[in-house]
């Protein structure tokens, strides 16, 4: 199955696959409120290099995991990060996204969530997208109910709680050929 271009505009985000001239803005960019709501422990050099081969490879292997770089200014500037999480048994993917705090309240991470959910269903195999988000969190919150996506349940696991947020993936409608001329006429 052909896949669709790995890089997506929209007259102001550029998404393309996080690469290795990024690992300096990816470790400048992040902060507090990023490590905060997507967990983990802040970047290192090392650990921002092993995140980008990581990334690499997984866009060679399709996946499940395909991280993309959330960009402006022509796609030369990295404002922040967005990831496709691929369910592999199945039709679903899950986003997670961080936008660096220079680049927030412009509205670029709802940008990002809406090219990512063309970039999968121009894939044309995955049905749901789900985004997971912290419901204190209520800039992420906003993100996903301003992509479109609707508030399906609370989940409570061992990992803690979350709401889950969800969108029909619809596919790119391919417009239909012109009519033909009847009777020679144009």
């Amino acid at each position: 199955m052909s896949r669709p271009s790995n890089m997506l505009a929209d007259g102001v985000v550029v998404l393309s696959p996080l690469g290795w001239d990024d690992v300096t803005a990816h470790l400048a960019g992040e902060d507090a409120e990023i490590v905060r709501w997507l967990g983990g422990a802040p970047a290192t050099p090392a650990t921002a290099r092993a995140h980008v081969r990581r990334a690499i490879e997984r866009w060679a292997d399709d996946g499940p995991k395909l991280s993309f770089g959330i960009r402006v200014d022509g796609g030369a500037v990295l404002a922040g990060t967005i990831d496709v999480d691929l369910d592999p048994a199945g039709d679903r993917a899950g986003l997670s996204y961080g936008v660096y705090s220079a680049y927030r309240r412009r509205g670029l991470a709802t940008r990002a969530v809406r090219l990512a959910a063309r970039y999968l269903g121009e894939r044309g195999d995955v049905r749901w997208i789900s985004i997971d988000v912290d419901p204190q969190n209520t800039a992420s919150v906003g993100v996903a109910r301003r992509a479109g996506f609707r508030f399906l349940r609370h989940v409570v696991d061992d990992e803690g709680s979350f709401d889950r947020y969800e969108l029909l993936v619809r596919a790119p409608v391919v417009p239909a050929p012109p009519p033909r001329p009847r009777h020679g006429r144009p």
